[in-house]
This record gives C-alpha cells, structure tokens and sequence, in this order.
C-alpha cells in the first residue's frame, strides 16, 4: 500500500499525552506491543513521547525533524502512524491554520501495563499468534499479577469502624477494562440482536451476559478470528458457568479451538490493508454503475460472505472454504482479487468450484500481480477477449456450443458493448458507401445529359 503524499514534510506537528504513563510503560512497547506493530511504530511511540518535552520551546515542529530523528522515508513514518493508531496508541486531529499551514495534533494514548496487557482479549491473543505458545506462556507467567501469599489473618480496620458515612463495600473492586479509557484495538460493534435472542429461548439472563465489558471481548473474537454468529453462540454457550456468567478465558479458548478445527490458517497477523476502501456513506452519495456497485461489494466482502450470497444465504461448506484456503495462501491472492476469481469461476463451471481450474487461473493472476478488484475484472476481460476466436465449421461449432461455458455479465457487458461498437462502425460505412454510389450515379447521369444537349 503506498502512503505517499499523505503528509508532507512541511506539515506541522504537536504531541501531547492523554493520562498517566504506567511503570513498566517501556517493556510493555518492548515485548508485547513490538511483536505484533514491529520496531517502526514503537520508535515513532517512543520518540514523539520524548518530544513533548520541547514542544513548549519550540512550539509546532515539523514532520522533516521525525525524519531526521528515525532517518525514515515519510511514507515509512504515516504507515508507522496508522498502525499506532488502529491498536489505539495514538489518536490523531488535523487543523489548517490561519496562514494556510497544516499542522497535526498526535495524541498519545497510554499503553497498556504488563498485567493489564494479558487482560485484554484481542491483543493478548494476537500476541499468542506472533510470538507462539511458549515464548507467550513465558511472558505471561513473567509479567502476570501472581497471587500474592497469605500473610495470616486479616485484622484491617473497615471503612464502616473508622467513619461515619455511606457504608462501602470491605474490599475493593477489580477496574475493568472500561474503566482504561481510550486503550486497546477501536473495533466496531457487531450486532448482537441474533445472540440475544438465542440466549432469551434457552431462558437464560441477557442482562448479565452481555454485560459492556462481555461485548467488547465477543465483538473482539468476532473480529480476530472472524466467526459467524452460529460460531459465536456455540462459543458462547460453552463457556457460561453455573451461575450463567461468561467465562473469558474459558470463551477465548473455544473461539480459538473452533477457529483451528474449520480448517483454516491458524496463525494470524496484522497486515496493513491493501488500499484504503471506500466508506459505505462516501460510495452512496455518488450514482454507481451495476459493474461498479459489483466491485465495491467484492472489494469489501470476504470470500465466505460471497458463497454465502451466491448460494442466497446458505452456509459456505468446509470443503469448498478449504479449496479457497489453498489457492489464497498458495497464490497470494488479496480478497478481492479472490472475490473475483470465485464469482468467475462459479459462473463458468456450472457454480461448481473446480479446484484445479481455480488454481489454473489463480497461478496466471498472481503472476500479473493483480491486487483490487477492478484490476481482476479488467484482467478478465482481456483475457476473455484474447482467448475468443470464431469458429468456422458446423462440427466445431456445435462442439463449441456444447463446451461453452457461462461468462459473467460484467464480461457479457463488455462483449455487447463491443458488439455494438462494431455494428455501429459498420452501419456508417454501409451508409458512407451508399452515399458515395449515388452522388456517382448522379454524377453520371449529368455528365450523359449534358453530353446530349451539345450533340
């Protein structure tokens, strides 16, 4: 993905930091954040926090001294920018000033401690992933908030033996991860109206399952691991206790066992997105075509959501999720381009997805190095056009016709259009002709009258 031009090195800058920095700020960065970010966005953290310390001398700095400062290219620093900001390390804000300059507003957000870090579902488990189960139990157990050893019988004064007010609790409560603002991945909520009500027919308490602190974590396994809502209500299901309580742990474990038993890859890592897609709201001011509303659904879909549409609304099966699988990872292909080559190859294979003539067509895809989904269609139009050629003979064309296979309307499209075209061009040819034979007979015919009247 290319970040060029996003900022430019005259563009101004000022940092500031939201909240108070835990002890163990820097080994956190370190060894848990590192792993999943990598080293460049760590740097970018860590040397904007210590250029707050300037910023009341100099006031705005440009972004020209953060490329001294890390010797990256610009590009190299926004890219290390947006990671902080989707793991909700930075919150950024743009300004034009009077003068016509633009200056940008880093707002740091405090990491996570080392206790806390494990607490937190999605980034925990990402950190599983990245670094593997014995580096991370290592971790864990090392920086973990380890029971502290009975010290004999407790002999505190309460709250209630000293003062004279409202009676609290004797003991204080856990924070949850609600009460760390601003901190961890910004997931957008899924919709939980399909577990509600599953969990309202089997008589259970919506009201403590899906508590704030339970969405979140739900919401975050949906997102990491990218299960459907059947996944998730099994999940679910599963690890409630006696008491009908969610068990966290016990409902990460079964997200992650279940994602493992699908078949699918079971290491996950963050990758920046291919492009920036378009936002529902921006494509729907604008009037699209039926070819471009298809490619904005295959550009933002994944390739499970396009069987799911294709079979109207049945569950992709296992076997054909595998064989995707396979040819993604084998090829290399993005979603898209992915998109594209189900939607094709269904369509020519009597919606049968053939495992060898995907792989045929993915392996010459992945050599043109195609990466969105217009670039695919487009390809395949080409390639649609270079492989069709008339067929003269009856014998051959009847075999022709047997062997002929569906093609996709937006390749259909394009036939006709060209069809058309050609139509068209010869109609003004055939009428240029005609034109140009009459003024030769009218032409001729004055030339044997005048040639009369002189005789």
């Amino acid at each position: 993905m290319s970040y060029i031009a996003k900022i430019l090195p005259v563009d101004g800058y000022r940092v500031s930091l939201h909240g108070n920095l835990p002890v163990d700020y820097a080994v956190t960065l370190t060894h848990l954040y590192q792993p999943i970010l990598g080293a460049k966005p760590v740097m970018l953290y860590q040397t904007l926090l210590h250029e707050m310390d300037f910023m009341t001398d100099t006031g705005v700095q440009t972004h020209h001294t953060l490329m001294n400062y890390l010797c990256l290219p610009l590009d190299e620093i926004y890219e290390a920018r947006v990671k902080l900001e989707g793991i909700g390390l930075m919150q950024t804000y743009k300004q034009k000033t009077a003068d016509e300059t633009t200056v940008y507003y880093y707002e740091l957000q405090i990491p996570f401690s080392s206790h806390a870090f494990f607490e937190e579902p999605m980034l925990s488990q990402l950190l599983y992933h990245h670094i593997g189960k014995q580096k991370f139990t290592a971790l864990k157990s090392h920086y973990a908030k380890r029971s502290p050893q009975p010290l004999g019988s407790e002999i505190t004064a309460s709250f209630n033996d000293v003062f004279e007010t409202v009676r609290p609790s004797k003991h204080g409560t856990k924070p949850t991860i609600d009460d760390l603002e601003n901190v961890g991945p910004n997931v957008e909520e899924i919709d939980f109206t399909y577990l509600i009500h599953v969990c309202k027919q089997r008589m259970l308490p919506t009201h403590k399952i899906f508590t704030p602190v339970n969405r979140r974590i739900i919401t975050q396994m949906v997102t990491l691991y990218q299960l459907t809502s059947y996944e998730i209500e099994n999940c679910l299901l599963w690890a409630l206790t006696e008491e009908n309580e969610l068990n966290v742990e016990a409902f990460k474990s079964a997200c992650h066992d279940l994602f493992q038993a699908s078949g699918r890859n079971p290491y996950i890592h963050l990758h920046a997105k291919e492009q920036n897609l378009p936002k529902k709201t921006e494509t729907a001011d604008k009037e699209m075509t039926k070819e471009e509303k298809l490619i904005h659904e295959l550009e933002v879909m994944s390739p499970q959501q396009l069987l799911a549409d294709l079979s109207k609304g049945n569950q992709a099966s296992a076997q054909d999720m595998k064989v995707i699988r396979d040819v993604m990872t084998s090829q290399g292909l993005p979603a898209p381009v992915m998109n594209v080559l189900i939607h094709y190859v269904l369509l020519q294979s009597d919606m049968k997805l053939s495992k060898a003539y995907m792989e045929t067509i993915a392996s010459h895809w992945s050599r043109a190095n195609l990466k969105t989904a217009k670039e695919a269609m487009a390809f395949a139009k080409k390639q649609q056009r270079t492989n069709y050629k008339p067929v003269k003979s009856r014998a051959k064309y009847r075999q022709y016709r047997q062997s002929a296979r569906v093609v996709p309307d937006w390749i259909k499209d394009d036939h006709e259009e060209q069809k058309n075209n050609k139509e068209s061009i010869s109609n003004v040819n055939a009428q240029k002709e005609k034109d140009e034979l009459l003024a030769f007979i009218n032409q001729y015919a004055g030339n044997k009258k005048n040639n009369y009247s002189q005789g």
